[in-house]
């Protein structure tokens, strides 16, 4: 495993290399030169621009190896794509972090050659200056959230902060105010989220369509434009739920340093995402008072449904508690179960999935995945609902275990069932080869 530090030095010497000698990959190297500029432009972090650095000049490297020319192209990115994922076989060590993020990193790339254009994908709303005129509609409108429709606190923060994108889209690109909205500025700005996932569109396109209606409404808009947006339906079952190995699970929980605060903690975390199905949201949120020690059980109400949800506190579940409880979790008067291990051991923030968790202790096992999948908390809820179909329990059953509202919900766990029988099934040519 190669040492941090080696791997900046031996990057910042081939850099030197790279600027000091006359390339075959000039206009390769001279894209990405624009590239990084654009990105810091973009105010993208130390970090970030390292990151993106670094799998830009090994793209180069790459290019000037295989002789591929001095120019990129979709053939290119694919075959370095390509020789990165061979190397995906192996775990990722901590001067390999780069590769985990190669193909959005090309696609970016490919973007701003193709229109000389970068998008964030993730935009610092607190940066955004909105005029005073647009930041007190917006205001308007979240107390109009609050009042009147009754939307969960972790809801309107999504919907405010589309909306502010949206905001600052009309007024620094567009130039326009609330009542100069044009048909057009909406397609413009959809086509401005393209690199977000289809499921993170239509949740943006349906906020930005309320508002709209409620500009209209207002008397700020004449004319009602919410349904100028384009309609973006993803079926609901047109992603498969990522699921553990047993094996996997077996190494991933095995990993856990159950003598360290950290691992106390972490264990108890991973068990109830796995063993109890529970959302991470809930986990993230749960209070000493929803422990019911005498009737054996965990009782919530869900944050994503708003629905109550009585779960067996198991004795494997409540060990790890307990465990956690008495012997790592820091003295504090907060009352939810699981603080950060530094101080000043506050609760984890509304934002956090609790992903490093997971990805912590997979990296400790050294754990890589035959095929691409989700690594994080909810895939281990994933992983228990498809456990129980194996079993042969009732959907109804599993719906309820999980806090489902709609039986839809949990029958696309029977799609992950045949795409795992299609995932093992033998090749024909195969079996003829073998007669």
């Amino acid at each position: 495993m190669m040492d941090p530090s080696v791997a900046i030095e031996a990057t910042s010497q081939r850099r030197v290399v790279m600027e000091q000698s006359h390339s075959e990959n000039l206009q390769l190297e001279r894209l990405v030169a624009g590239a990084l500029g654009k990105i810091e432009r973009l105010g993208y972090s130390r970090k970030s621009r390292y990151r993106y650095r670094t799998t830009w000049e090994h793209l180069i490297e790459f290019s000037r190896r295989e002789e591929l020319g001095d120019e990129f192209s979709a053939d290119l990115a694919a075959r370095f794509l390509e020789e990165c994922r061979v190397r995906d076989e192996q775990p990722d060590g901590p001067s390999d972090g780069w590769r985990r993020h190669v193909a959005f990193e090309l696609k970016v790339l490919a973007d701003f050659a193709e229109n000389g254009r970068i998008e964030r994908p993730r935009t610092l709303v607190q940066a955004i200056h909105l005029p005073p005129a647009m930041q007190n509609t917006l205001h308007d409108y979240e107390q109009y959230c609050k009042d009147r429709i009754h939307l969960r606190p972790s809801t309107l923060v999504l919907r405010t902060t589309g909306l502010t994108i949206f905001l600052d889209f009309l007024h620094s690109k567009k130039e326009r105010t609330l009542g100069q909205i044009q048909s057009a500025d909406l397609s413009e700005f959809v086509s401005s989220r393209d690199h977000l996932q289809p499921k993170t569109v239509a949740r943006i396109v349906s906020d930005v369509r309320c508002f709209l209606r409620f500009l209209t409404m207002r008397g700020i808009l004449e004319k009602d434009l919410s349904a100028e947006l384009p309609k973006i339906r993803v079926p609901r079952d047109a992603t498969i739920p990522s699921v553990w190995d047993q094996e996997l699970l077996v190494r991933l929980l095995g990993a856990v340093d159950r003598s360290s605060a950290k691992g106390k903690r972490d264990y108890a975390i991973l068990l109830l995402a796995y063993r109890l199905g529970m959302r991470a949201g809930d986990i993230r949120t749960l209070k000493l008072d929803n422990l019911r020690w005498a009737e054996s059980t965990i009782e919530i109400t869900q944050a994503k449904t708003d629905a109550a949800l009585i779960l067996p506190l198991t004795n494997e579940v409540g060990e790890a508690l307990i465990d956690y409880l008495k012997s790592g979790r820091p003295k504090t008067t907060h009352r939810e179960v699981f603080l950060k291990v530094k101080p000043p051991f506050d609760p984890f923030k509304e934002n956090n999935h609790l992903y490093d968790i997971v990805n912590y202790w997979r990296w400790l096992a050294r754990i890589t995945f035959r095929s691409p999948q989700k690594r994080g908390l909810h895939s281990l809820r994933h992983t228990l609902a498809s456990r129980l179909l194996e079993k042969g329990t009732p959907l109804p059953t599993i719906s309820e275990i999980l806090g489902h509202t709609s039986l839809e919900s949990t029958r696309i766990y029977a799609k992950v069932d045949v795409e795992a029988l299609r995932g093992v099934a033998l090749d024909p040519e195969e079996v003829n080869h073998a007669r």
